[in-house]
């Protein structure tokens, strides 16, 4: 069994106790000393007095290192931590009370640094995880309206035509109808097909994919479909591609669908008479697709939102789903690479860069 101290010096209470009788002690021991001393009861009296007080003065000096000094830090620290300054560290390193509450204040502060770390943590996620669903419900909602916005135009051709067809006679005007009911539901399908696969591509069900291939054989493959195989069209077309052979590590239908959909465009907002020029340019590691077409510039409120879904310039007449774009945007952002629209000298360019295979 462990033998209990008679005084325990690691404790305040000790401390005082100790402190206290030896300044008694120290008192009558002074008194009877002097008494003794050979001079006058007066001066007895003095060197009595003047002990006394240093007595005192001792006693006091060392309460208020034993005590009042730690104790003043630790209110001072716990003033700091009640203000959640987060400097605040009690450094009272003694062995006694004063110096395990100093301990336990200062771990209890480190707690609950943590524990409001934590809770700032889960607040901005929840404010993120509020954020995220107000976006998805704005986004939703403008799906929601541009779609519709963009289905009641064939739907009200299709209806039209329809009833057209009820009461003409005539064959040359009824195939006429037929054909504007064909080529308005093969808009619809384009922009549902459209729709599909970019939310596709935006959800995850649809990956990216790596192979290695030729980028200026899919180009030229990209080109001709487009222009080159479309005589009756009333544009010039010039194209600057390097001889060597360019290959690249990327998803090659998705980058075709880039290439398609740039190009396309191109096609589609040329003025009449005016000209597509379509370039690749190597740089060191890297190539440079860059696609012109003659038009009316791009207003900086414009290009700032052309690769948004649906959207289409408003001075533009021609018809498309608005989705062709936004598919370049969102696979070109995927490969992290440099991709933009400026206006130049009478027209617009689009361009991007990608690396390449030495």
């Amino acid at each position: 069994m462990k033998r209990r101290k008679l005084y325990d010096f690691g404790t305040i209470r000790s401390k005082t106790m100790v402190l206290s009788k030896l300044a008694g002690g120290a008192i009558v021991l002074f008194y009877l000393v002097t008494e003794e001393l050979p001079v006058g009861r007066e001066l007895s009296f003095w060197i009595w007095f003047v002990l006394l007080i240093a007595v005192v003065m001792t006693v006091d000096y060392l309460l208020g290192k034993l005590i009042s000094k730690p104790l003043g830090r630790i209110n001072d620290t716990a003033g700091q931590m009640a203000r959640l300054d987060h400097t605040a560290h009690c450094d009272v390193n003694t062995r006694d009370e004063f110096g395990e509450l100093s301990r336990s204040l200062n771990t209890m502060f480190s707690n609950l640094q943590n524990a409001l770390q934590k809770l700032e943590e889960a607040n901005a996620r929840l404010e993120n995880d509020v954020e995220q669903e107000r976006i998805l419900l704005e986004q939703r909602k403008e799906l929601t309206d541009s779609l519709s916005h963009e289905m009641k135009t064939p739907l009200g051709l299709i209806r039209a035509y329809a009833e057209g067809l009820n009461e003409e006679t005539d064959q040359e005007k009824r195939q006429r109808y037929i054909d504007s009911i064909l080529n308005a539901t093969e808009r619809m399908d384009h922009i549902i097909v459209s729709l599909l696969d970019l939310s596709a591509l935006e959800s995850g069900a649809s990956k990216l994919s790596e192979e290695r291939f030729e980028f200026i054989e899919l180009v030229e493959t990209a080109a001709g479909r487009l222009i080159l195989d479309a005589p009756e069209s009333d544009y010039r077309f010039y194209y600057e591609l390097p001889d060597e052979k360019v290959f690249v590590t990327a998803d090659r239908q998705r980058m075709e669908q880039v290439l398609t959909n740039l190009i396309g465009n191109a096609k589609k907002y040329v003025l009449r008479g005016g000209e597509i020029r379509l370039a690749v340019n190597l740089d060191r590691d890297e190539l440079r697709f860059s696609v012109y077409n003659d038009c009316a510039s791009i207003s900086d409120q414009d290009i700032s939102k052309i690769w948004r879904k649906f959207y289409r310039c408003p001075d533009n007449k021609c018809e498309g789903s608005g989705l062709g774009l936004a598919i370049v945007d969102w696979i070109l952002s995927k490969y992290q690479v440099d991709y933009g629209v400026r206006n130049v000298d009478k027209g617009v360019e689009f361009f991007f860069r990608f690396p390449i295979l030495l």
